[in-house]
């Protein structure tokens, strides 16, 4: 089995003695460990170093977490690997400081070993979610570029992926746009029609049994019939995509922006995440089971790339 290069960066040798000892066991990782920030962009920039994750300590000598982080996020071939931001410091405005920047998980130390492996594996499957998503982009054609109107019916978390990469196609930017355009499908399926609460996907996801809960209850019987609805609209200057679920609405008030408070759960950064880097902007509807989320086809009001 292929192992999963992960570098681990920190100036403590404590710390990485910690973390080598914490990855003891959990298969099918490849350490690599760096003690400055300098070090650690060395190895990153060795093209031979293809490391799927990296953990990154915040307060450093020299070129600190952050700085670091930054010039990750400037490199196109580094910009889409997951970090994990360790820091012995919780304030909001540090960690908004951190996310904002590009670390969108996060890890208050001291922390136990399942909470640091939850993490792990949620920045991994996301990081998973996304290179898939963005293979499926090139399997349709460029001439969704034409499409006008059109409405489409999803029931799985499965069929998001595809009908996100195949409406993509159909926007400008479609790298950008895709993360957040299945990101709100899958939010209207599993927390939607599903009824999945914000707690238990936390708990499915440390416990890694998200998608098994996922599919056990797409199954029965009260869901068999239930449809999460996509209609696209294109007009001169705006992408308008309205998507519907048969759920009871939640307080999206909330989740628009990256709050402090939840960087540490191992979900709960995707709708902010799509207004901030796929969308122009995201309102919802009704009691929140209506999301409008628009695309500004002016080049200089489109979303960045996705990183």
């Amino acid at each position: 089995m292929t192992k999963t290069p992960v570098l681990l960066v920190d100036d403590e040798q404590l710390n990485l003695e910690i973390l080598v000892e914490y990855f003891d066991g959990e298969e099918p990782f490849s350490l690599h460990a760096a003690d400055s920030g300098e070090a650690a962009w060395q190895l990153l920039q060795d093209p031979e170093n293809d490391f799927k994750l990296i953990l990154l300590d915040r307060m450093m000598p020299g070129l600190d977490g952050i700085g670091l982080l930054r010039r990750i996020k400037e490199t196109p071939r580094l910009a889409g690997i997951p970090v994990i931001m360790q820091t012995a410091a919780n304030s909001p405005e540090q960690i908004r400081e951190g996310l904002e920047a590009g670390a969108y998980y996060y890890l208050t130390k001291p922390y136990r070993r399942d909470s640091l492996l939850a993490i792990v594996h949620a920045a991994l499957s996301d990081a998973n979610a996304r290179n898939m998503l963005s293979q499926q982009l090139h399997q349709h054609i460029n001439s969704l570029q034409f499409l006008e109107k059109a409405e489409f019916s999803i029931r799985t978390v499965e069929e998001a992926g595809q009908l996100a990469s195949f409406i993509a196609n159909a926007c400008p930017n479609p790298e950008a746009v895709v993360m957040g355009i299945s990101e709100l499908l899958i939010n209207g399926v599993e927390h939607g029609n599903l009824g999945l609460t914000y707690v238990e996907k936390s708990t499915l996801k440390q416990d890694d049994r998200w998608h098994d809960e996922i599919v056990r209850r797409a199954a029965l019987p009260e869901n068999a019939d239930k449809t999460v609805r996509l209609a696209f609209h294109r007009d001169c200057d705006v992408i308008t995509l309205r998507i519907s679920d048969e759920g009871s609405g939640f307080a999206w008030q909330k989740y628009l922006e990256i709050d402090p408070e939840r960087a540490f759960d191992p979900n709960g950064r995707g709708i902010a995440l799509a207004r901030m880097l796929s969308f122009s902007s995201i309102t919802y509807e009704g009691c929140g089971n209506i999301a409008i989320a628009t695309i500004c086809r002016r080049e200089e009001d489109r979303p960045g790339v996705l990183s």
